[in-house]
């Protein structure tokens, strides 16, 4: 099996062999390659990246994420989640908009505290 690391900028094409704890990968320029393929393998894990609504007229939604990434198994819930959520309160970047959302938080990416905000 064949795949691209995207862990850095080199890009690079990595070749998988085995299965299970007896992953032999090739092609990687560094050691994160190898252990990116066995994850993603593995347990694979994705950072999210969306929108919360708000409550607020001049920011009615707010960008966020997750502080770390959660299993791709687990995205369509997780989104599904997010849409039952609405920020009650003006947040500054990094605060957290739910504490435990899929064994992380969801962070605030953006100042709702600034003026004259228009998203």
């Amino acid at each position: 099996m064949e795949m691209v690391c995207i862990v850095c900028p080199n890009g690079c094409l990595l070749d998988i062999e085995g299965s299970g704890d007896d992953i032999k990968v090739k092609g990687a320029l560094c050691p994160k390659g190898i252990e990116f393929a066995k994850t993603e393998l593995q347990d694979p894990r994705r950072a999210l990246t969306t929108t919360v609504a708000t409550v607020f007229g001049d920011m009615p939604r707010l960008p966020v994420r997750t502080a770390d990434e959660i299993p791709k198994a687990d995205l369509l819930d997780a989104m599904k989640k997010i849409k039952t959520l609405t920020v009650k309160e003006r947040l500054h970047e990094g605060d957290s908009v739910c504490e435990d959302f899929f064994g992380t938080r969801l962070i605030a990416t953006a100042d709702m505290t600034r003026q004259n905000i228009n998203l």
